[in-house]
């Protein structure tokens, strides 16, 4: 059976699109987020967001064009990929080596802005553990997906792992973007009116 030809295939190509799309675009927004640390625009103005946000758009519709074209065969310029050896470079360079190579460089910018400019080390521990969290959920779902899927009789597969990995990968990096942050969090002050916040 050829690839896009099963019953009821047509909302999972269109969720597909979507999401390797949303996958993209939110690799390099984290990316962009990193060299906002350099402070090369101020961060929080019209082109500065601008530029944020067209860009992250451009990501995201560029690659989901290319998925849903291959998975819909609108054009048929990328029907060849849906026949053996499936090979479709457009979107292996945008759904597995940009996210990739924009995750390597968000990581040495951080790395960079911590250690030479910040001159802490603390945050270090909760970056590195980051990274490390999401390097497990890649292995899950690369390495270790076909031996769950086997054993359990294609029920389930590395997938689950992988989102939890990566949700806690995320976490993670939330905490150690706090932790770098300088503005404190409001803490509520028991008043005599309620609670008050300095």
């Amino acid at each position: 059976m050829e690839i896009g030809k099963e019953e009821g295939g047509c909302g999972a190509k269109g969720f597909t699109g979507v999401h390797l799309g949303a996958i993209v675009a939110t690799v390099w927004i984290l990316l962009l987020n990193a060299v906002v640390g350099f402070q090369l625009l101020d961060d929080g103005t019209p082109v500065s967001l601008g530029l944020l946000l067209g860009s992250g758009a451009a990501l995201l519709v560029g690659t989901g064009y290319i998925a849903l074209d291959t998975g819909y065969q609108w054009t048929g310029h990328f029907d060849p990929s849906l026949t053996p050896p499936n090979r479709n470079v457009g979107l292996y360079v945008l759904y597995q080596f940009a996210p990739l190579l924009f995750l390597v460089v968000f990581f040495i910018l951080e790395t960079f802005l911590v250690l030479r400019i910040l001159g802490e080390k603390r945050p270090m521990i909760y970056l590195g553990g980051s990274a490390l969290l999401f390097a497990l959920g890649q292995i899950f779902q690369y390495v270790v997906s076909i031996h769950i899927c086997n054993g359990t009789a294609g029920k389930i597969d590395g997938a689950l792992f992988e989102t939890l990995f990566t949700l806690l990968a995320v976490a993670m990096l939330w905490v150690f973007w706090s932790s770098i942050t300088e503005d404190d969090w409001p803490i509520p002050n028991s008043g005599v009116g309620g609670a008050e916040y300095t």
